[in-house]
């Protein structure tokens, strides 16, 4: 076992035959299974749970994404591709489904993956409300599951679906979580094993220090050229670029600016800009209601008036935040949809963009009647008080802070005065599922399909007043966008359904509840003497973490290693540098601090 005597002494002879040029020979060696190279990834979001059912945080669901397939997986260009299922048809209609399991697919434990087993995890999400929190709505037009037999799924739906219902859910085992007393708290921590079908499964995770993956062998694409993956914790982004540059880890993403251009000069690190599938942008509080019509949280009342939200964003000059604060590597937004899916980018043909406009912003509150006052502070007429308004960003996101140090003066010069508060990740998500925000700063990870988004701003997609139950991505109510909604969700002509989509996210748009800032590059640094071969998604030009589905990850491989989707047969010098740093710490006895703070700067 590491750390015997034993091994101890095979490390210190290893370090010692690098240090005087026998690498070569070395590397001829085969290799053991708990000698593969392990690929180590910087974290700093939090992780509420592994359970696929209930998180909707990024980084555990990017973890998910690694041991749980969906029926339907993304591409590596995004398009539909086998996952849990081999294929699926549809009838004519768009009311029924058929997935097949082919032979032969198996469980990490070694048990036969079954419709059963999807059959079971799509039905739970349907009949247990606990289980719906986070793709609930992905199931909402369901109107039956059933396993034909071992290899044969079938989906009937309410109504025509056009998406593909195979996307986005995870698949997990029924002869594991069937097992528990309350599945809706299974995986909230780490005891065991976790039992998957994607290409890793995680191992061990310590919180706030470190979440162990090991390759699955009885993966159906074939197993991974890695033992593993290791998220390590660090308390910010600085902490973990010093890891990345000390060679502590082999990729970070989510750098800063400043930070990914610096890295650029480095001989040992790769860095790269994919064009990223995410959005960030300024939310406000439209005085934000329960799944039954409850006010909730505590929104400053003038925001109810939709005139006042749409003057705050006028006055947000979005150009000027990429070119300022993301220098240049974002593209400013529009609606929730990112540039990289291209059939739904943008508004409908003839629809116009809101300016930056600070003087017509200004008309549009003297038109309504919100008079300034001596100090410049215009006064709220229903309650003749001065409009006053928080902004709330994330304490671990630089970027937050920076955008604040413009917004904050652009709406002091139309009369409107922000206070900021930067704040732990995890107060941003309990306070902004209640309603406890007027202003805020936001994300979310966009899926190729558009039917997921959509789904969690329709009204019945409303939480509970506590913030329990469904998930809201902007807390609205509106009957035109549910119906536009339903209308894309069962057109089966994409051209059509297109439009419809866009049409949809102008709703949001219009109502100006949410001013989508931008859509960044994915800032990621690797260490090139390591690791090569990562996939990217899409395949021109995307990200190599943080995908739609596993690629990534799963292609990486250690430098000097064959290419291809296949085990470790010999020792490469990836595997030989892991296993110096694994030397260097058993015999120094250094240990590096893997502390950080809770953040959840992002949703998926």
């Amino acid at each position: 076992m590491p750390g015997t005597p034993r091994r101890r002494r095979r490390l210190t002879a290893l370090l010692a035959a690098i240090v005087i040029g026998l690498v070569p020979v070395l590397a001829a060696t085969p290799a053991r299974a708990e000698d593969a190279a392990v690929l180590k990834l910087a974290a700093i979001a939090e992780i509420d749970s592994f359970n696929p059912f209930t998180t909707y945080l990024a980084t555990p669901i990017n973890i998910n994404r690694m041991q749980f397939e969906s029926l339907v997986e993304a591409g590596k260009d995004n398009e539909p591709v086998g996952g849990f299922a081999e294929k699926w048809e549809t009838s004519p209609d768009g009311r029924t489904w058929t997935f097949t399991i082919p032979d032969g697919r198996k469980w990490s434990d070694g048990q036969p993956a079954t419709a059963d087993d999807a059959a079971y995890t799509l039905t739970s999400i349907m009949t247990n409300e606990k289980l719906a929190s986070a793709n609930g709505s992905l199931v909402s037009n369901f109107a039956s599951v059933q396993a034909k037999d071992p290899k044969t799924l079938v989906i009937n739906m309410k109504a025509p679906q056009a998406g593909n219902p195979g996307l986005e859910i995870p698949i997990v085992p029924k002869h594991i979580w069937e097992k528990q007393a309350d599945p809706s708290t299974y995986l909230d921590e780490i005891t065991e094993p976790v039992v998957g079908s994607g290409p890793f499964q995680v191992t061990k995770y310590v919180k706030e220090q470190s979440v162990e993956l090991k390759a699955n062998p009885n993966f159906w694409r074939g197993p991974a050229k890695i033992g593993g993956i290791n998220w390590v914790y660090y308390k910010n982004i600085d902490a973990a670029v010093q890891g990345l540059k000390a060679g502590e880890i082999d990729l970070v993403s989510g750098l800063t600016v400043a930070q990914f251009n610096a890295l650029k000069n480095d001989p040992n690190i790769a860095t790269s800009n994919g064009a990223g599938r995410r959005y960030q942008g300024l939310a406000a509080n439209p005085g934000m209601t329960s799944i039954k019509n409850e006010p909730m949280g505590d929104g400053n009342p003038v925001l109810k008036d939709p005139v006042v939200r749409q003057a705050i964003f006028m006055a947000v000059d979005r150009n000027t935040i990429v070119d300022r604060v993301l220098g240049g590597y974002a593209k400013p937004g529009i609606t929730e949809v990112p540039t990289v899916y291209k059939d739904y980018f943008g508004l409908p043909a003839g629809a116009q963009e809101r300016p930056f406009d600070i003087a017509a912003a200004n008309k549009l509150l003297d038109d309504a009647g919100y008079t300034k006052g001596s100090d410049g502070i215009r006064i709220d007429k229903a309650t003749n008080k001065p409009i006053r308004l928080r902004l709330m960003g994330r304490n671990t996101v630089p970027e937050h802070s920076q955008m604040a140090d413009y917004v904050k003066p652009w709406l002091k010069q139309i009369g409107v005065d922000v206070t900021v508060q930067m704040v732990a990740g995890s107060k941003v998500s309990e306070d902004s599922a209640v309603g406890k925000y007027d202003l805020y700063f936001t994300g979310w990870g966009i899926g190729p399909d558009p039917d997921f988004q959509l789904s969690i701003n329709q009204c019945a997609s409303r939480p509970n007043k506590d913030g329990t139950g469904m998930t809201s991505e902007n807390g609205i109510c509106d009957p035109e966008f549910d119906k536009l909604y339903q209308q894309q969700h069962a057109e089966l002509d994409p051209a059509k359904r297109a439009d419809l989509v866009k049409q949809a996210y102008q709703r949001i748009y219009d109502s100006s509840v949410l001013d989508v800032l931008y859509y960044a590059d994915q800032l990621e640094a690797y260490r090139k003497d390591r690791w090569n071969d990562f996939q990217r998604q899409p395949s021109n030009g995307g990200p190599i973490s943080a995908q739609n589905s596993y690629w990534g990850l799963y292609s990486a491989s250690p430098i000097g290693s064959s290419s291809g989707n296949v085990g470790n047969t010999g020792l490469s010098t990836g595997a030989i540098a892991g296993i110096v740093i694994a030397a260097v710490v058993v015999i120094g006895g250094a240990v590096f601090l893997l502390r950080r703070r809770r953040s959840t700067d992002d949703r998926e």
